[in-house]
């Protein structure tokens, strides 16, 4: 007998025993119980361990089910083994469809848990804030009175209030309101119902810090905003180093006051001291101060001093993001090419994450340099990934706003941008490029309204005039644009609004002006950098299409993407849509790398 024929038998008796229908029955009904036990666990926090292992036991007795299938069969009588069972009178005449009515309802029950989870699955912070209600679980942590009576202690108090804002960040259950948002106001105000009305949240950290040689004395309180109710309080007296102790041991206080629920991962990572050098610390504080300030030369600092801080600290993770979250952004505020800005980025995040894979802050710069680099459905998965280990981290959720925008998804565009501004809702920079994004999506009197809103913040953030001069234009007041153009040219002076402003100088009928700015900005090539984007705007405006695609695609082909990544849905380049050259560069870019 051949051995194909022996294979044709084993398969006979393998259709015969029902070992194929046991299969698909398994792995229908196995697949069902994954997805209610994925949808139902956590609602009751059963621990993700639990669910992990649960669905490894599923996957394992797949085999199992599949050796009882051969061994066995199921008669009137009962069970019986597969030899006694053939034997027995009648079991010819077995039921032979009731495995389809399992794999029927079996996959009706997937495909129901599944569509479930996928639209209906909401936190309760999430459903709250859904209703428009103020969670109950939301806080911001304001700034900390400098009780030293030192000036040069005022980076240390900041860096209490900020160590213990991110660490509260890392918690799910928790609305917190960023740093950049609450810096405004003081310590102790006496309005706190106002205040939590303008940020959002229901509950309100204040608190002081005292440093005297290596002791250090802080004091907290956590208030009810809506009520005056204090809910805790405490003050704790420590040697200078254990600082990170006691910032951790007041994050799990304030959460466990306002009952917030902490996974595993989420009690390890408040645990967790970013560094052993408390002075490697307030230099990194000194950093993201700069940073947060968003200009060339305030960027510049920033790099000094996240520099200092890893050269007091080889190992700090946190100070290695922190310095490719300012070389990523020097191409921006015109300090640098993005050729110049990514290898030391590159280098820094790499750094970054080898010391430490679970920091958000590295996970979100990543995303934002494979934007740069055009790879855009990965840069995606980084910035979900930064938002999964650190749920309130603003920065994040900004970022991944133009990551949905790079791919024309322009109302996951919007939802993302309204999610990062209820965490950071009097930032500046979130609040100027959400107004980009009503711009990009062609929402123009929604994108005025929050050009003007950042204004209110904030007169003069230059950024804020660039992009109400954008939407001014494209609402047809090409004069009230020109003037917005150039208080942004006077109030930071780079070359991406000089080139805005040239381009609005040509479609106003003002050729002369157009030229003369494109004289000087290659004027000021040759000493600084000029974004080819911004000299491909004023060819543009001058009716210059192909000197224009010279210049786009001369960017492109040399790395420098700086605004090139959203070329998909920019407006300013509406007049070269449908050219040859210009759709296939679009293809490039969104195609990815």
């Amino acid at each position: 007998m051949s051995r194909t024929d022996d294979f044709g038998k084993f398969f006979v008796e393998l259709k015969r025993r029902n070992v194929y229908k046991v299969a698909v029955a398994y792995i229908v009904a196995g697949w069902a119980l994954s997805q209610g036990i994925a949808q139902v666990f956590p609602v009751f926090d059963v621990p993700n361990w639990v669910v992990r292992l649960l669905v490894l036991l599923i996957i394992v007795g797949l085999p199992v089910a599949l050796v009882l299938a051969w061994m066995f069969e199921i008669t009137p009588q009962g069970i019986k083994r597969t030899e006694t069972a053939d034997a027995m009178p009648g079991t010819t005449q077995r039921k032979k469809h009731a495995w389809i009515y399992v794999v029927v309802i079996g996959g009706l029950l997937s495909i129901g848990l599944f569509f479930l989870g996928r639209y209906t699955a909401q936190t309760p912070r999430q459903s709250e804030e859904a209703s428009g209600v103020i969670p109950e679980k939301s806080i911001a942590v304001l700034p900390f009175d400098n009780l030293s009576g030192d000036p040069d202690n005022a980076y240390f108090t900041e860096g209490v209030q900020d160590e213990i804002l991110t660490r509260l960040a890392k918690v799910a259950d928790l609305k917190v309101i960023a740093r950049t948002s609450t810096q405004k106001f003081r310590s102790a105000p006496e309005n706190l119902p106002e205040i939590a009305k303008q940020l959002g949240v229901m509950n309100i950290l204040e608190g002081s810090v005292q440093k005297a040689n290596d002791q250090v004395r802080v004091n907290v309180q956590l208030i009810n905003a809506l009520t005056y109710a204090h809910l805790w309080a405490d003050t704790y007296d420590r040697r200078f180093t254990d600082i990170f102790a006691v910032e951790s041991e007041i994050a799990k206080n304030v959460a466990d006051a306002l009952q917030a629920k902490l996974t595993g991962s989420e009690k390890s990572s408040i645990a967790k001291a970013p560094t052993a050098d408390p002075e490697a610390y307030e230099l990194y504080l000194k950093g993201r101060f700069f940073w947060n300030k968003r200009s060339g030369a305030d960027l510049r600092k920033a790099i000094e001093y996240f520099n200092q801080a890893i050269a007091k600290d080889p190992n700090y993770a946190l100070a290695y993001a922190g310095l490719a979250d300012s070389y990523l952004l020097l191409p921006n505020y015109g300090s640098a090419s993005t050729q110049e800005s990514v290898p030391p980025a590159r280098a820094a995040l790499r750094k970054a994450l080898e010391l430490d894979d679970s920091l958000a802050e590295a996970h979100a710069s990543s995303g934002l340099l494979d934007t740069f680099e055009c790879r855009l459905e990965r840069a995606i998965s980084d910035f979900e990934r930064a938002i999964q280990l650190k749920p309130n981290y603003a920065t994040a959720h900004h970022w991944l706003m133009f990551g949905r925008l790079s791919l024309g998804h322009l109302d996951q565009a919007i939802e993302e941008g309204k999610r990062a501004l209820k965490l950071d809702p009097l930032s500046p920079i979130i609040n100027a490029d959400f107004a980009w994004t009503y711009f990009c999506a062609r929402r123009f009197d929604k994108a005025e309204r929050q050009a003007r809103k950042t204004l209110e913040i904030d007169p003069q953030f230059f950024l804020a005039h660039y992009y109400r001069g954008q939407v001014l234009q494209f609402k047809g007041h090409l004069s009230e644009a020109i003037a917005e153009f150039q208080k942004a040219v006077d109030l930071n002076g780079d070359p991406d609004s000089l080139g805005m402003l040239g381009q609005a100088y040509a479609r106003n009928g003002q050729k002369d002006e157009a030229q003369k700015i494109l004289l000087r900005l290659n004027e000021e090539a040759k000493s600084r950098y000029v974004a080819p984007y911004a000299t491909a705007l004023v060819y543009l405006g001058l009716g210059e299409k192909e000197r224009a695609l010279d210049e786009l695609e001369r960017a492109y082909q040399r790395g420098d993407t700086n605004y090139l990544f959203v070329v998909r849905v920019d407006p300013m380049l509406d007049d070269l849509r449908g050219h040859p050259r210009f759709d296939a560069l679009v293809q490039k870019i969104v195609g990815g790398k």
